[in-house]
């Protein structure tokens, strides 16, 4: 497995690197001191895990995980002296939240952690879904994903929302979907719903911490202010 370690302190990327080299299956691919040369260093080498620290000069930690693509993404292990971030850490997909200064045996358990993922994982495909299967009575639709404007759960069942309005079910749960479509023009929102961003046309503040989301067709979702704004940094707004 080869790590990227990202940290503005050559103490701590020392550290870490003594824990790591004395770990079986390990290799230390790089460093980065910044959170832009850590973007850097992942696309250049391609690493297996990332230990990502959250304050760093030009990009912190958090924003580093929200530019990182699907695709060929790295895990990401934060290790920090703050411990007030870890929700918002896992927010953005982190493995684990170690805190310093970090003691082998706790990096071990997070690096553990990774390991077990990588191994149930099936592995992904970078070709995007190319047609969307609903159903509605006994009849079977091909769908394209761009007229897909969300997919809802209600129990155990999934429903497909599209432009025109109408509504087909799924025989996918959300996590299955989840995995197979383009990333991120598709986005899990909420435990229930995943979001086709090509057709968000309204962002609005509900509260100091919610924001709604109003689609092509009328469509709503609450998000949190920090993904409105991770939504609204990926479209350019």
């Amino acid at each position: 497995m080869r790590v990227l370690i990202a940290d503005d302190e050559p103490i701590a990327r020392q550290v870490l690197r003594e824990h790591l080299e004395g770990m079986e299956g390990l290799e230390v691919a790089g460093e980065a001191c910044t959170g832009r040369e850590a973007i850097q260093g992942i696309l250049d080498l391609q690493p297996d895990l990332v230990l990502l620290d959250l304050q760093m000069p030009e990009l912190d930690g958090l924003a580093t995980a929200r530019l990182l693509r699907s695709g060929r993404k790295p895990a990401v292990i934060f290790v920090t002296a703050y411990e007030r971030h870890a929700l918002e850490a896992f927010e953005v997909g982190a493995v684990d939240y170690v805190l310093k200064p970090v003691r082998r045996e706790r990096l071990e358990q997070a690096v553990e952690k990774v390991r077990r993922q990588s191994a149930a994982s099936p592995p992904s495909t970078s070709e995007p879904l190319r047609k969307v299967v609903g159903r509605r009575g006994a009849d079977i639709y091909l769908l394209d994903p761009g007229e897909v404007v969300a997919f809802q759960a209600e129990g155990d069942l999934v429903h497909i929302v599209t432009a025109q309005e109408r509504r087909y079910l799924s025989d996918h749960s959300l996590k299955v979907l989840e995995d197979k479509l383009e990333r991120p023009r598709f986005r899990r929102v909420h435990r229930a719903t995943i979001i086709n961003t090509d057709h968000i046309r309204k962002i609005s503040p509900l509260s100091s911490k919610r924001w709604l989301l109003t689609m092509s067709n009328g469509f709503e979702a609450v998000v949190s202010k920090r993904l409105a704004g991770s939504i609204r940094e990926q479209g350019r707004w």
